[in-house]
């Protein structure tokens, strides 16, 4: 909620990223997901450590360094 552009993401996500998912099979979560479910995703694909960073300069994405 406190996210500069976070309505505006949120709604795009529900409207597009969502049923483009659904559409194509696929789990409709959309752009939005969050850290804890794509941590969850990692776990279940086996992935053995993962890091979450945030560049200073980018506010709005996540950056995983996955390893197995």
């Amino acid at each position: 909620m406190d996210h500069p552009l976070g309505m505006l993401l949120y709604a795009l996500s529900c409207m597009h990223c969502m049923t483009v998912s659904l559409a194509q099979g696929g789990d409709g979560v959309g752009a939005m997901w969050g850290r804890e479910l794509a941590s969850e995703y990692l776990k279940e694909a086996g992935f053995g450590s993962f890091d979450i960073h945030q560049l200073e300069h980018d506010f709005q994405n996540d950056y995983y360094v996955i390893r197995p």
